[in-house]
This record gives structure tokens, sequence and C-alpha cells, in this order.
């Protein structure tokens, strides 16, 4: 047989899949494994989207959409940059609607990237940017940032890493797996890096309204920043919509044309359906998602304050999405280390740090998008594991 895919082959498995992947054969054989490494908020989805979505089935929207999005779900984007950050995009041209925004990341850098070009991504990352990156043809470029700064971005730091084959600076904010919130000095490190070297810049802000303290910076609102920021986000984390895979991407029409025809080439479109029920998603829900980020945040601060309190174990506020980057000085540095005894002597599921990169080396993620009861569940087995 003729050999396979050399780039395919060479992208790494996920750390988080292999972990996955073990916890459950361990609760396959019985064992009570407490998942914290997941991203999948752990709310139904609310009910008018839910009834907007059979409403729409039942009325036969069922067909192939515009491959675009529907122009209803693409005005409703339109009308939240507007209202929401100041932007005013025209939706036909400079908004494309996706089954989920992981293929938009995907779409968009593919429009971006030529052979060679260098994106800038600062770590710890989500797990996927870099094979993205990889897939497209680009060279990923990784800031690693330090713990003992908070991650926080530097302007020095960046500038030496800029060359002329960088095309773009990829951003996420809030952060996952750190949590943190992009600071106003931070988003004006990347815009004047951006405006003097003529960069693009993709801001990833799927966790934008999972915000507890500070306030979000959409990156294309700031001075100079729109005719070259491609913001990305979806429903999945907000409206607790994953399984639903929508997202949306507005920019610059150029680019925003490039990935369109990756989509008609490709996945041609999300699910009509969807995009209906998008549009309750984003007009008539607030409610719904304010009660869930109000218990995300009571998780966040019990999970925070239950974990400083044991001893070998430190864990930082994050101010956003709903994850906690925890360290285990008690366990080492070793980061699948801590992960594997987490799982086989405490039974809780974790993410190990070096997943998101060499910066988080040393930490493992934890989920609170799950009960309160299986947090306190899981602090409990870590204070036996630590004690």
């Amino acid at each position: 047989m003729k050999s396979l895919s050399q780039l395919l082959s060479s992208i790494p498995p996920s750390a988080t899949l292999a972990v996955n992947d073990k916890a459950k054969a361990l609760k396959a054989a019985g064992r009570d494994v407490i998942s914290l490494a997941g991203g999948d908020p752990d709310f139904d989805t609310p009910v008018p989207i839910v009834d907007a979505a059979i409403a729409a089935l039942r009325n036969g929207d069922t067909h192939y959409p515009p491959s675009r999005g529907t122009i209803a779900l693409r005005e409703a984007v339109a009308a939240k940059c507007a209202s929401e950050y100041g932007l005013e995009l025209d939706p036909v041209r400079q908004i494309l609607i996706s089954p989920g925004a992981k293929f938009l990341i995907y779409a968009v850098m593919a429009a971006l990237t030529n052979p060679g070009d260098e994106i800038i991504i600062f770590e710890p990352y989500w797990v996927s940017y870099v094979p993205i990156v990889k897939l497209v043809g680009g060279k990923p470029v990784t800031i690693t940032l330090s713990a003992e700064d908070n991650f926080q971005i530097r302007a020095d730091v960046l500038a030496r890493h800029i060359t002329p084959r960088t095309k773009a600076i990829l951003v996420n904010s809030p952060n996952n797996p750190t949590g943190r919130v992009l600071t106003t000095a931070e988003a004006e490190v990347i815009r004047q890096a951006a405006l003097a070297h003529d960069l693009y810049v993709i801001s990833d802000e799927i966790y934008e309204k999972l915000i507890y303290e500070g306030r979000h910076i959409n990156l294309a609102s700031l001075p100079g920043m729109a005719e070259r920021t491609i913001t990305v986000n979806g429903h999945s984390k907000a409206y607790a919509m994953t399984g639903w895979r929508l997202g949306w991407a507005a920019g610059p029409a150029d680019v925003i044309g490039l990935a369109a025809k990756l989509q008609s080439q490709s996945v041609t479109s999300a699910a009509a359906f969807t995009m209906t029920a998008g549009v309750v998603a984003l007009h008539e829900v607030e409610e719904d998602v304010a009660a869930m980020r109000r218990a995300y945040k009571a998780r966040r601060d019990f999970m925070v304050q239950a974990l400083n309190a044991l001893p070998g174990v430190a864990c930082d506020m994050p101010q956003g999405a709903f994850y906690l980057f925890v360290r285990f000085p008690g366990l080492g540095t070793d980061s699948m280390q801590i992960a594997n005894r987490l799982l086989e002597e405490a039974d809780i599921a974790a993410t190990p740090g070096i997943a998101f990169g060499q910066a988080g080396e040393g930490h493992v993620r934890f989920s609170y998008a799950t009960s309160m009861h299986d947090l306190e569940r899981a602090v409990e087995r870590i204070g036996r594991l630590m004690g």
C-alpha cells in the first residue's frame, strides 16, 4: 500500500483525549471517576433555543441553507457586534456562520496563511491551535509566558518573536486553560505590534460571556484594528450548545470570503435549524446566560478557596471561562505524572498542563463545568491524596 499523509501523521495525538480515554476505561471497569477534564457545560441548552429548533424542524427547515449562514443569523451577529463592540459590519460580506468555532479557526487560518507564514501563539494555549496552524501549512511560533508573571503578555517578549514571516497573532480571551482575561495594557501591546508590523489578529472570544471580574475587550473594536482583526466566537460555551456545532466569525470581507470559499468546498454550511435556534440564543436568553454565569462563579469561588486550603496545592483565581489551572508542588512538576496520580489514586480525571504548551508544565487543568456535588467530592479526594 502507498504511504498515507505525512502531514496528518506528524500531528501528535491529543493529551486531553488520552486522559479521557483512560478515564473512560476506568469507569467501564467500575471505578467512580469524577471527570474534570472536559470543556462541556453541564447545563442543558435553554428551553427557548430548543423550542425554536423543534419548531424549525416541524416547519420544514431541513434543506440546504446558504453556505455562509442564514441572513437572519448573520444580521443577529452584526447587531450584537454593533451594540456590544461598536463595530459596523456588513452581514452579507463580513460575517460567516459555520458548524462550530473550531472549524472557523481552521478556515480563517487557511484564508490567511501561505506556506511558511508564521503565526504567533501565546502559551498556555488551547490544544488545537498548533495543529491547525500546521495543517494549513503555517509555522506556529509559540511564546512561553511565565506563570510567575501571571502569564502576562509583554511588549518586549512579543517583539522578540516577530519576524518578516510573521502573518498573524492568535489571541484567546478569556483564556483556555488559565481563565485569564486580557487586560487593557495587553490589548494595547497586541494592537501596537499589529499596526507596526502590518499583522492580522485572530481573536478567539468563545468564552466572552463567562467573565466574573474585569471586562471583555474585543480587539477589533480598538483604533485601527477592524480591518486586520478576525473575531471568532460561537454558541457552544455561553449558551450550553456544544453539541449544536454553531460558530461565527466576523472580520475583513476578503478574509471572510476566502474562509467561506473553504467552507463551501468542505463542510458546506451549518445545519439550517440550528441557525434558526441561534438567532433566539442571541436575542432571548440573557437571563439564562446570567444564571449559568452565577453558578460558574460560585463553583469557581468554592474550588479556589478549597484547593488553596489543602497542603501541597496552589490555585490562582481565574477571571473567566470555567477552568482552574492548578499547581501541585506537593506532587512535583511533571504534569503528566500529576494527572496520572490524580486519576489512579483519587479517581479524578484532569488535563495535564503540558497539553497546553511548555508554559503549562507543572499545572493540571480542572473544569468546573460540572455539578457542585462532584466538585465537593473531588476536593475531598484531593485532600486525602495530599494528606
